[in-house]
């Protein structure tokens, strides 16, 4: 399965409309790929708290999901779409009424927001395959937890690939952190894990470490995609990578905008998983 990942650089500089222009040019530019992989809440700025309320959307007919569909249908890829504020039209209403900034609503009770962290797989005809709504929510009871409910679903996805069937599982950038949602991920079939981020660079490298522990601890590959750039007074860290599930790395980025590009052997995670059989061994 043939891989690219797109560490986007923005700054506050960029207009939305423009930064959607570029990454769909972006993304059709990948040639005989399987999969491409963008960054979490590029559109709407991973750490742009302010300006979310004006860049929330729904996933079926947003800007930012409706292009890259569009993109995908082009391409005849897979993309992962990153992620979006998904709101849901009541949400976008609310947000309206409170002239667009969600930092200014009232915080109401999860289960009532209607208003989430979502990442978007597109399929080569450019249907939405499946939908993940960040689980763990980053800020400490500020930033997300103040302004998004919190998924529940553990997501995996089978895509065709090549004659074969592929288990994606998807996380989102924080969800690095908590080991047990990737192996609830690995239990469910993943081969597999995606994960978009908006990772800052004081901690990128914490982020280079827990990629290749979750690869390693779970014999699975990982495609983790993080931003480069600064925008909303965040330098972020890049250092995207692409890693077997030996924790090897296929492919890694520096602190620049780049698109790094593997090929993920998939028979190769089960020859990991025969040949070290250590998942046989777990007993908690």
């Amino acid at each position: 399965m043939r891989v690219s990942g797109i560490q986007l650089a923005y700054t506050d500089d960029e207009s939305v409309e423009d930064r959607i222009t570029r990454v769909c040019a972006l993304v059709r530019a990948q040639h005989d790929v399987d999969l491409v992989v963008l960054p979490e809440l590029w559109s709407a700025g991973g750490f742009s708290y302010r300006e979310w309320g004006t860049r929330a959307e729904t996933v079926e007919d947003g800007p930012t999901v409706t292009a890259l569909k569009q993109a995908a249908k082009d391409l005849g890829a897979y993309v992962h779409a990153g992620s979006i504020i998904e709101a849901t039209p009541e949400a976008l209403d609310r947000i309206r009424a409170h002239g667009h900034d969600m930092t200014a609503m009232p915080v109401l009770p999860d289960g009532e927001r209607g208003i989430w962290n979502t990442s978007v797989l597109i399929d080569p005809t450019g249907e939405v395959v499946a939908t993940y709504r960040k689980i763990h929510r980053f800020g400490f009871g500020n930033g997300e937890p103040k302004l998004l409910e919190a998924g529940e679903d553990i997501v995996t996805v089978p895509i065709e690939v090549g004659g074969r069937t592929v288990t994606l599982g998807l996380a989102t950038c924080y969800d690095f952190r908590f080991p047990e949602l990737f192996r609830a991920l690995l239990d469910a079939g993943t081969e597999v894990a995606v994960v978009p981020a908006a990772w800052p660079a004081p901690r990128v490298r914490e982020w280079s470490l827990m990629a290749r522990a979750r690869a390693v601890e779970d014999e699975i590959a990982v495609v983790a995609v993080n931003t480069a750039g600064y925008h909303a007074r965040t330098q972020m860290g890049g250092h995207s990578v692409i890693l077997d599930a030996s924790g090897t790395e296929l492919a890694q980025a520096g602190v620049d905008e780049t698109v790094l590009t593997a090929d993920i052997d998939i028979d190769a995670i089960h020859a990991r998983r025969a040949a070290f059989p250590v998942l046989r061994d777990r007993r908690l």
